[in-house]
């Protein structure tokens, strides 16, 4: 895993090298926390449904303060008639409206995918790119969404961060950071490199269905004795076992 030292301003405007991230955990500890996750989800999987690069750049736009069950019960038809850029614009923004009209900010939304969508077939051909730089272009596309897609879709080992990985990072001290860049920055720092495909997806569930917003369930967290959340309320591991297969959708 190539990583580079970040540099910052000074007050005379000369670059200095920011001190080094040292985390809490050490690397057998870090190498063992994802060992027991990729025990406990071999396979894990983003709970958006898409059919293609393009559908999960909609998808994943359309994600942003909604829940993925709420954009998945909105696009399923939606994809159905549109899973092309060209397709969506023959669409139309008020019927694109209509689709997604029970997902939050649905206005603003679609316009969006409607703007993507020119600029797709304007820019890269109705082609989705593939580097970040190129994707962020993209209306209703920022870094979080461009990450997503370039693994999801590209299979380019990324560390998306959302909610979920945001509160984890600083929750148990894996990565904190005041912003979600500086959360990603110090994970893409410290996941072993053999790791970094699953991981993101790893945390995001991991906050999704145990260290949960409102209260960490610790009793059935795999890494309670390696946690060092000041907020944890168990220190026995959960049986390490591989969990029945995720149910993308439901």
């Amino acid at each position: 895993m190539k990583s580079t030292t970040p540099t910052v301003k000074t007050s005379n405007g000369a670059a200095r090298k920011k001190p080094p991230f040292r985390s809490l955990y050490s690397k057998p500890e870090l190498e063992e926390m994802f060992r027991r996750f990729s025990i406990q989800r071999p396979e894990p999987k983003g709970e958006l449904e898409h059919v293609n690069p393009f559908t999960l750049v909609v998808a994943v736009a359309l994600s942003a303060q909604a829940t993925d069950a709420g954009v998945n019960k909105a696009t399923r038809a939606l994809f159905k008639v549109a899973d092309t850029p060209e397709k969506m614009l023959a669409l139309g923004e008020e019927k694109v409206r209509d689709y997604i009209k029970t997902i939050g900010l649905y206005r603003n939304k679609a316009k969006n995918v409607i703007a993507l969508s020119q600029m797709l077939v304007d820019r890269f051909g109705g082609e989705v790119p593939r580097t970040r730089e190129e994707l962020v272009l993209l209306p209703g596309v920022g870094r979080k969404t461009a990450n997503v897609v370039m693994s999801m879709a590209f299979g380019i080992p990324t560390m998306a961060v959302d909610t979920h990985i945001f509160r984890i990072g600083n929750r148990i001290r894996l990565a904190p950071g005041k912003t979600p860049d500086e959360v990603e920055d110090k994970l893409m720092r410290i996941i072993p490199a053999h790791y970094l495909f699953h991981a993101h997806h790893w945390l995001i569930l991991h906050g999704r269905y145990c260290c949960k917003a409102r209260k960490p369930e610790c009793e059935r967290c795999v890494i309670a004795d390696l946690c060092r959340s000041p907020e944890k309320t168990c220190d026995i591991p959960a049986p390490l076992v591989e969990l029945p297969p995720q149910q993308i959708g439901e």
